[in-house]
């Protein structure tokens, strides 16, 4: 399959037909790259699970273009849901919502609801005006790597990774490093208040001056199957130990003011909250590329961001 480095409005209609005829184009956001299908599309769809060897019944989050097509796959929308999305997209955040007829059981994993998102990326947004133009709905995009591993945030990671797996009318659109580098937050808004499923970029104090409610986070008997939230997941083949104690040989991840052990290997070192972020899963495949087989981390502290880090770090070394 072809990867598409110059992303001109031609190139972009050519892969906006090419999911409309039910091929699988993987594309960037702010976030990390993820690998689309037509949401309608079954077949496409399946043709993702199979890619990714993602387990059935795991839901996927559809991408829309714009706030507008919100009442299309979902119903019965809280107003501190609309007005989440209304401050918030494009953005990294996405809105779990009780599903309309449009959104399917192959989509939901068979539940009654489904996740939503507008990306803040210029090529995953005219991707998907170009996709809507040709009658197309919304694109179901998880992150374009094997089930479990470490999000891909350039292209080139989701060829090496994927390639071999992909046809050849697919396609994959280089839209350059995400500028995020972490998934989405996940907000369950099938309730009266909003609930962090999964922590991202749009922290709890943004969602809670925003939709004027008491947040709460993930709830321990809470039901809801969404993207990332098995206790194992973020992971490279490297081991993940979060950790200051390192060995000769180990790769180190660290904030940029603290100083890299003797014989560790630097591996990434943030200056900000914004670049531990972008960088982290860079880091970890750089890891494997080198074929480090360990990884020493230190995370970073704070609320916000920093927690979302934590979340992924923590995922990581559980696996």
């Amino acid at each position: 399959m072809p990867v598409i480095s110059n992303c001109t409005p031609n190139a972009i209609s050519v892969a906006a037909k090419a999911l409309k005829e039910g091929n699988l184009v993987a594309f960037p956001t702010e976030t990390v790259y993820g690998l689309g299908a037509d949401a309608t599309n079954i077949t496409a769809v399946k043709r993702i699970y199979s890619v990714k060897a993602r387990p059935i019944g795991h839901p996927v989050i559809v991408h829309i273009s714009s706030i507008n097509r919100l009442d299309k796959w979902s119903e019965e929308i809280p107003k501190y849901a609309i007005k989440l999305a209304e401050d918030f997209w494009p953005g990294p955040i996405t809105l779990i919502l009780r599903r309309s007829k449009l959104a399917k059981n192959f989509i939901t994993g068979g539940q009654d609801n489904v996740g939503l998102r507008v990306p803040n990326h210029r090529v995953a947004l005219e991707l998907l005006e170009s996709f809507e133009k040709l009658g197309g709905i919304g694109i179901a995009a998880p992150s374009a790597n094997k089930f479990g591993a470490v999000s891909p945030t350039t292209a080139k990671a989701v060829f090496r990774e994927l390639s071999s797996y992909l046809d050849l009318k697919d396609l994959i659109l280089d839209g350059g490093k995400c500028s995020v580098g972490i998934e989405s937050t996940i907000v369950d808004c099938t309730r009266n208040f909003p609930v962090i499923l999964r922590p991202g970029a749009i922290t709890t104090e943004m969602i809670q001056h925003s939709s004027n409610l008491k947040v709460m986070s993930r709830l321990k008997k809470i039901s809801i199957k969404a993207s990332g939230l098995l206790d194992s997941h973020y992971a490279p083949l490297a081991k993940v130990i979060e950790s200051s104690d390192v060995e000769i040989g180990e790769g180190f991840i660290a904030m940029s003011t603290i100083d890299t052990p003797y014989g560790a290997i630097r591996l990434a070192s943030p200056r900000c909250i914004q670049q531990y972020a972008r960088d982290l899963y860079s880091a970890f495949r750089d890891a494997d590329i080198q074929g480090i087989t360990s990884i020493k981390i230190i995370p970073p502290d704070g609320p916000g961001l920093a927690e979302a880090i934590r979340d992924r770090i923590h995922k990581a070394s559980s696996s």
